[in-house]
């Protein structure tokens, strides 16, 4: 049975901020999974563990057409090949402070409670965040957030090989941006696993575009229902909140690689000068990651796309 953050907390709780604290590589992959649980597009999308933190990952193609005529008794010493190649990582990290009174502690009705209950948010809070780096980081930013690495539009945008339409030039949202994005990825990576990445806003507006027509589709979209509302173009939807509205994703999100170390620390103390003096409990959580992108040319970014709806 997983560990509850408390008992996390527990294990490695050492009394002191300056040593210790380092989870087990077992521990510090239940730490990621209760992160990861906290946003749905953090359930899909790839994850390695590392022990260091640079390094490579392996990424192997075996391209296509490779089957030849059969001829009986005769080998024509022709082999399959298998293309391998590698994708870099650097992580960075990170951390997460807080601190809780003794006063707060005793005057709350959970008391003790109340100190998981804050871990819980705080572990939920960690994977929100996380995410909304993941995908929005951008290291020439100034903001003391988004600075901390670049995150996958930005790797979409500057990278070679990747897909970026933009729709700025439209007039209007509607099925004819799903097509033109679609029209963009290769049709080698077509298939039932692609998904639609966007804002709730901009599922929002495709409903709200559905809604306006007179069709069988705009009826399912009343009702929260239908193929033509969760699936167009058979391709499924899933909401990022921290993506902006004006932008829409298509690509397999198995294709997004979150890669960490198992170097992870949750420490604890009640001790030392300010913990006594201020009459407090400090908390911080430790971590480095770095997000990837597998396969660029398997990736369609658009972006700039207005909120004004189509009629037709």
């Amino acid at each position: 049975m997983p560990m509850s953050n408390k008992e996390l907390l527990e294990k490695i709780d050492t009394g002191s901020l300056a040593g210790g604290g380092l989870l087990n590589p077992e521990q510090a992959k239940e730490f990621f999974e209760m992160t990861f649980e906290a946003t749905e597009f953090s359930k899909l999308h790839r994850k390695e563990q590392k022990t260091a933190t640079t390094g490579e990952l392996d990424k192997i193609a075996i391209g296509g057409r490779l089957l030849r005529k059969k001829t009986e008794g005769v080998d024509d010493n022709y082999r399959a090949g298998i293309s391998t190649s590698k994708i870099e990582y650097s992580t960075v990290p990170v951390r997460l402070p807080w601190d809780i009174s003794e006063d707060t502690l005793r005057k709350n009705i959970e008391r003790e409670a109340f100190e998981d209950r804050v871990i819980r948010m705080m572990t939920t809070q960690t994977g929100i965040d996380a995410e909304d780096l993941h995908f929005n980081g951008d290291t020439s930013s100034s903001d003391p957030f988004l600075s901390i690495n670049d995150g996958w539009i930005k790797q979409i945008k500057t990278g070679t090989g990747s897909h970026v339409v933009d729709c700025s030039g439209d007039s209007a949202f509607g099925k004819a941006t799903l097509f033109k994005i679609s029209r963009n990825m290769p049709n080698k990576y077509k298939s039932s696993k692609l998904k639609w990445i966007m804002s709730p806003t901009r599922r929002e507006l495709w409903i709200e575009y559905l809604t306006s027509r007179p069709t069988a589709a705009g009826d399912a979209a009343l009702l929260g229902a239908g193929d033509q509302v969760n699936q167009p173009l058979g391709y499924g939807i899933v909401t990022v909140p921290s993506l902006p509205d004006d932008i829409i994703i298509l690509t397999n999100p198995e294709n997004f690689i979150v890669v960490w170390t198992y170097d992870i620390r949750i420490r604890k103390t009640t001790e030392g000068r300010e913990a006594i003096m201020q009459d407090k409990r400090f908390y911080v959580i430790h971590f480095d990651d770095d997000p990837v992108i597998q396969e660029l040319d398997a990736v369609v970014l658009a972006y700039g796309i207005p909120e004004t709806l189509a009629t037709s």
